[in-house]
């Protein structure tokens, strides 16, 4: 395991446990030398994002991706691997924080490695990509203590040894489990009586080129570790290797390896061509190889009877009801290809039993709002907190609601798109559930006199350019073109760092990739952040969205709220898109700046939203900027190299469209 200083040093990472939550938020990092950096704004920089989001999205099916963007001198190299026992949905939760932390580490540097517990991801300006083993760069993470006193250094030693060419052999000899395993060796000294093991390579190697990786690794494994430590770890972008006194990894593993004493199995021989390894270190006959999958079906089987009959009959019952009968014929009509991914979804049904424990039986005391479609109750679902969405009994619009979101999740990964947990039909309740947002919706912050004051411009900027990011992807970068329909402030949720994530996808409509444009007679969604081809033709596309965006970026400038009633009205009342106007043909914008900012904020970056807001509000849809347009314009440098929004149409302004004639057609879905 050759250190190549010319590359990427290695950097020794001493930590009290190595086997952290799988959701640490802060990445290990590994940064190249300063000498050889980027600068901000530049065609590396943006190469080095582009990539990013591409891996991220290419990665969220085979947990796997590597590619290239750019040309010389401007070329970036990446990687992404998820460990091999992580969700689809974690790999790509992994793979927006990589998104995210990929500009926040390093100083720029052109080379980096961002560790995460579930996932590596690697970038250069050089093909590390070409090598088949860690010599391009790597991080060692190893445990700050020591195995128990007295314990027998040289036999830990050997069964580590002995457990981790176990587990490379198991990666290594099935392709069909992409490279990985896992491993358990289940000993009878009290210091270490169980030893837990992930061997991983990146699937694009073959098995020997993996084998020969682990070969380096296990080499120098004591020559690198203290012999006695309780853990350590080798991430790397081509193989990646980890030993712990205790569990780590999801799932039962895929090896057992016993000690004395205990029941032997036969030792399965290598694959064929694939050297047996020895790690420098003389392995132990007495040590014995157990392929696992048989151990887990007799466990599965012995669980299964000891269930007490009444609750499995209960359980099957609702599982043939609701489960076995649930298909996407049961909500109508709807696109061919969506049967595919509604039957990837079915493997996130929940029952209502396990909601109910989650949310105290929907007590009063859970309840986080409440709306048109129901309300939506705080849970804590399996030790994670989540949000309960229970759909009014009889609503139809629950059922349609229900339908998008199960049809679209399957589609939609992104760190600022709001992620479906699973979801419940059973005795008649509709039940959706979301990872939970601590800071609830934009319009719980924005819109009140006190709370406004947590949101500084940095935050508000930050909450713009995220909402643009996520409609990008819908429009742009996810499999499917799709539309959202009812962008507004409270279905803009807010972490607990104020990060922005797009939520309820229940109006949300496919498109096909050549689609501009879609016609509906049923005009639904929220009065003043519908488009007005929308609601006077029924005409919905990309563009809609990009019209309430821009409605959703003056309110998050002004701090005011869109007014509620009809802006068609015969009152003739001057909402604030027609205040925000005036000021901006008078040059006297800075006059409607949401006022609990004060002047603390850059006039000039304002501005641009501003000028932002009010392009994306244009009457024609041909003239509105896409949101691939908007953050490059969000990211601009110079405001008066923005386009000139086009007038204020008189209608947004003064009230004199024949709008009343059309007004039978619109109803608000009073979400």
């Amino acid at each position: 395991m050759g250190r190549n200083s010319s590359i990427i040093h290695a950097v020794l990472l001493l930590f009290a446990a190595v086997a952290l939550p799988l959701a640490a938020a802060q990445p290990w990092p590994v940064c190249g030398s300063s000498a050889n950096s980027y600068t901000a704004g530049s065609t590396y920089e943006t190469n080095l994002g582009n990539l990013a989001f591409d891996l991220q999205g290419n990665a969220s099916s085979t947990l796997f991706a590597s590619g290239t963007v750019g040309s010389t001198p401007d070329t970036v190299y990446g990687l992404l691997l998820c460990r091999g026992d992580v969700s689809i949905s974690d790999c790509a939760d992994c793979g927006s924080r990589v998104i995210q932390d990929i500009g926040q580490f390093c100083n720029r540097t052109k080379d980096k490695i961002l560790v995460y517990n579930q996932c590596y991801a690697q970038f250069s300006d050089n093909d590390f990509l070409a090598a088949t083993n860690n010599s391009g760069g790597y991080s060692l993470l190893i445990s700050g203590t020591n195995i128990s006193s007295g314990a027998d250094v040289a036999a830990y030693d050997r069964a580590v040894i002995d457990l981790l060419n176990a587990t490379v052999r198991h990666a290594v000899g099935n392709p069909n489990r992409r490279l990985f395993a896992t491993g358990k060796r289940v000993g009878t000294d009290p210091a270490f009586g169980a030893i837990y093991s992930l061997a991983q390579c990146s699937p694009d190697l073959s098995p020997a080129q993996c084998q020969r990786c682990h070969d380096d690794l296990l080499a120098q494994w004591w020559e690198t570790f203290p012999v006695n430590g309780r853990g350590a770890r080798v991430a790397g972008p081509r193989c990646y290797l980890e030993s712990e006194l205790g569990p780590f990894y999801t799932g039962d593993p895929m090896v057992l390896l016993l000690a004395d004493g205990l029941t032997p199995a036969p030792v399965p021989a290598p694959p064929d061509g694939v050297p047996t390894t020895t790690g420098g270190k003389n392995n132990s006959a007495r040590k014995i190889l157990v392929i696992i999958l048989p151990i887990v079906a007799v466990a599965i089987i012995a669980a299964i009877s000891l269930c007490i009959w009444n609750m499995c009959r209960k359980d099957r019952s609702a599982k043939s009801e609701h489960f076995s009968g649930l298909s996407i014929k049961s909500f109508g009509s709807l696109p061919d290809d969506t049967d595919e991914d509604f039957e990837s979804v079915k493997s996130t049904l929940l029952s209502l039993a396990s909601l109910q424990v989650a949310t105290d039986n929907f007590h009063e005391n859970k309840k986080l709002g409440e709306g048109g479609f129901g309300s939506v109750y705080k849970g804590l679902l399996s030790g994670q907190e989540v949000a309960v969405k229970r759909m009014s009994k009889g609503s139809n619009q629950g059922l349609e609601e229900l339908k998008n979101e199960l049809v679209l999740v399957a589609k939609l990964h992104h760190r600022n798109l709001v992620r479906l947990v699973g979801f419940c039909l059973e005795n008649g309740e509709k039940l959706l559930v979301y990872e939970y947002m601590p800071n609830k919706s934009l319009d719980t912050i924005l819109f009140d006199i006190e709370r406004r004051r947590l949101l500084d411009w940095a935050t508000r900027f930050r909450i713009i350019e995220g909402i643009a990011r996520g409609l990008q992807y819908l429009h742009q970068d996810s499999q499917k073109k799709i539309v959202h329909r009812d962008m507004k402030t409270s279905n803009i949720l807010l972490d607990g760092d104020m990060n922005p994530k797009i939520g309820d996808f229940g109006l949300a409509r496919l498109f096909a990739q050549d689609q501009t444009r879609d016609v509906t007679s049923c005009i639904a969604g929220t009065f003043g952040y519908m488009s007005p081809e929308y609601v006077m033709r029924g005409h919905y596309s990309t563009k809609s969205d990009v019209f309430s965006f821009g409605i959703l970026v003056i309110e998050i400038v002004t701090g005011r709220r869109r007014n509620s009633g009809p802006i068609f009205s015969e009152q003739n009342d001057e909402d604030i898109l027609s205040i925000v106007w005036r000021h901006w043909e008078e040059g006297t914008t800075a006059e409607i700046i949401d006022y609990s900012l004060g002047r603390n904020y850059p006039e000039a970056e304002v501005l641009r939203c501003v000028n932002i807001g009010l392009l994306c509000v244009q009457q024609n849809p041909v003239d509105r900027p896409t949101m691939a347009d908007v953050m490059v314009l969000l990211n601009s440098d110079a405001t008066s190299s923005l386009p000139a929004p086009a007038p204020m149409p008189t209608y947004l302004i003064d009230g004199t469209s024949g709008y009343s004639q059309t007004t039978a057609q619109w109803s608000d879905t009073g979400r």
